[in-house]
């Protein structure tokens, strides 16, 4: 389980408070205005941002003071960051091993997460020579071999076409299941929540809510959602 317990983050004159809990395996959705602080509360979780105030534990044990690399997520950008002069099968690896330096049980992996994610016989090639998605598979694959229990996606697939983005969208969704992965995705797309996310936190004036069913809020929405949405 993943808690923020009266945790309040400060950046200038812009504030933002949370105070809630999200259930191990779950699948949320961060959804509300733009500059409300999706993206903010996101990184606190990932240690990227320090809180002024508060706790934050996983699984029990206290990371609030963390190093981004010592907590046990993986967090995918709307940027792929890839390496261009490093090959497909590289930069996948450098989930596993940042040296490259791979046994050959971690070769396998490598290879089997490229093929989770359909890019079975792209590995020698360089970035360069992928599309938009292929990219983004990729991305997808180096944060999937490290298999650690929560996933934060920050608007990966914003910039996909449509049709590409709900493909991306069913593929993360299918293996965060299988692997019993907990989600929480920053979106400004209500639609992109409904698909995939059971559970939506509302980030709005200030504070970032407790979980509540995803259809529910979209279908009744506060004020502050509802201006955000056009209804």
């Amino acid at each position: 389980m993943l808690t923020l317990e009266e945790v309040l983050v400060r950046q200038g004159a812009f504030e933002i408070a949370a105070d809630f809990s999200v259930k191990s395996g779950a699948r949320v959705a961060l959804i509300g205005p733009s500059g409300a602080g999706k993206s903010t509360v996101l990184s606190v979780i990932a240690g990227f941002i320090a809180p002024v105030r508060g706790r934050l534990t996983m699984s029990g044990a206290d990371v609030t003071g963390a190093a981004p690399g010592a907590r046990p997520l993986s967090i995918l950008f709307q940027d792929s960051n890839l390496f261009p002069h490093l090959t497909v099968f590289q930069n996948v690896a450098l989930g596993i091993r940042p040296n490259l330096k791979l046994s050959a049980e971690e070769q396998a992996r490598t290879m089997a997460a490229l093929e989770n994610v359909g890019l079975a016989g792209f590995e020698d090639r360089k970035p360069a020579a992928l599309s938009g998605g292929q990219q983004s598979r990729a991305a997808l694959a180096r944060v999937l071999l490290r298999d650690t229990p929560l996933l934060l996606l920050d608007e990966p697939f914003s910039a996909l076409g449509p049709a590409l983005k709900v493909e991306m969208l069913d593929l993360v969704q299918s293996i965060a299941a299988e692997n019993g992965t907990t989600l929480l995705m920053v979106t400004h797309d209500p639609e992109d929540a409904l698909r995939i996310c059971e559970s939506a936190i509302l980030v709005a004036d200030g504070r970032a809510h407790a979980p509540v069913p995803t259809a529910g809020l979209l279908d009744n929405p506060p004020d502050s959602l509802r201006d955000y949405l056009g209804k």
